[in-house]
């Protein structure tokens, strides 16, 4: 017998990483699925097993039959969906951001500590196998004190349009899509120091660039390339209570070469570079290191990141594990991204 029976929530793209972990976990049972439209809840629901289908989340939320669920829905509805469920009694696995507003997000630790469930936030780049074995050379000192981060999340052609380039519905634009897993894996990896202030800059020079022809890049189902109400592009300077700082630059489209993809940290003892490739970088007997970890994958892997995010929900519902990523840290992340977007849009510094 299954040892957790889930259901997932909004059945777009990304639902698709949940529901194929959860059908490879030995012990959690697909219930069912909901989507508001019926037919691509259907179709999730037959490709992965799920006995139900539920077009309103309220309804599947008072199944008794389920335990918890996932919540794959558009960022502006993460926090309403993911109050309902705790108050039912359901644990949460909700993706990223936990929210788009910081008293939304507040609202939701509160219910967590209410309900006495779960909410796991899905910062699913905190699962890679590079992420994890550096942690565990952070958490030796052997890098000693984490002081500086840099991140970059560059697309040179890559606005999905649809619900991703619609304000209302996304919050933002690539600092909230992607910007948001780079900020949190250094600051994870930098030990989730408070942050202090943000200075940020975000910029709408380009559009979603759907003139460009002969290079493909990938669209949501419901892309309509008349419709952009993100920015293209953003950058910020974060710094936090212990003196650390954190700089990054993020886009959706940008007159770059390349896409690009780095996420670099440096400690007094030793640096790490965790993107492209994983690299630790130390210092023995007068010469500087550049040392390679042996492992499967040096980026980030996707499929094998997302299994370890479901298997790590999984046993944290049943007992066996602490949550890595949880209520709390979406609070924080949603903090430092809000403040980004507001010191843009005053052209000052935030102070928290």
């Amino acid at each position: 017998m299954a040892g957790l029976k889930v259901a997932v929530i909004g059945a777009g793209s990304i639902s698709e990483m949940h529901l194929t972990s959860y059908q490879n976990h030995p012990e959690a049972e697909l219930v069912a699925v909901c989507d508001l439209v019926e037919e691509r809840a259907q179709q999730a629901a037959d490709k992965f097993g799920a006995k139900k289908v539920y077009t309103d989340y309220r309804k599947l939320l008072a199944d008794p039959e389920v335990e918890a669920v996932s919540i794959c829905t558009w960022n502006n509805s993460h926090g309403e969906i993911s109050i309902a469920a705790l108050e039912a009694g359901k644990h949460v696995l909700c993706e990223k951001p936990l929210c788009t507003t910081v008293d939304k997000a507040l609202e939701v630790e509160a219910a967590v500590r209410r309900s006495g469930k779960l909410l796991q936030v899905g910062f699913v780049r905190r699962y890679g196998t590079n992420t994890t074995v550096l942690k565990k050379f952070i958490d030796a000192g052997e890098l000693g004190e984490i002081y500086y981060a840099k991140a970059s999340y560059l697309r040179r052609l890559g606005n999905p349009g649809g619900w991703f380039s619609d304000i209302e519905r996304s919050g933002g634009g690539p600092l909230l899509d992607i910007g948001v897993h780079v900020i949190d894996l250094c600051w994870y990896l930098m030990g989730r120091p408070k942050v202090k202030s943000v200075t940020g800059n975000t910029y709408k020079k380009l559009g979603n660039r759907s003139n460009v022809q002969n290079l493909s890049y990938y669209q949501a189902a419901d892309f309509d390339a008349s419709k952009n109400t993100v920015e293209d592009m953003a950058n910020a300077l974060i710094r936090f209570e212990n003196g650390a700082s954190l700089m990054v630059d993020v886009s959706f489209t940008l007159h770059a070469k390349s896409n690009e993809v780095a996420v670099k940290i440096f400690g007094e003892r030793g640096g790490a570079e965790v993107e492209p490739d994983f690299t630790i970088v130390t210092e023995k007997h007068d010469t500087i290191l550049n040392v390679t970890p042996q492992i499967d994958n040096s980026s980030f892997d996707f499929m094998a990141g997302f299994q370890n995010e479901i298997n790590t929900f999984v046993d944290c519902c049943l007992g066996r594990a602490e949550l890595i990523s949880p209520v709390e840290d979406g609070v924080e992340l949603t903090k430092i991204i809000s403040g980004i977007y507001v010191s843009s849009e005053k052209g000052i510094e935030i102070q928290f």
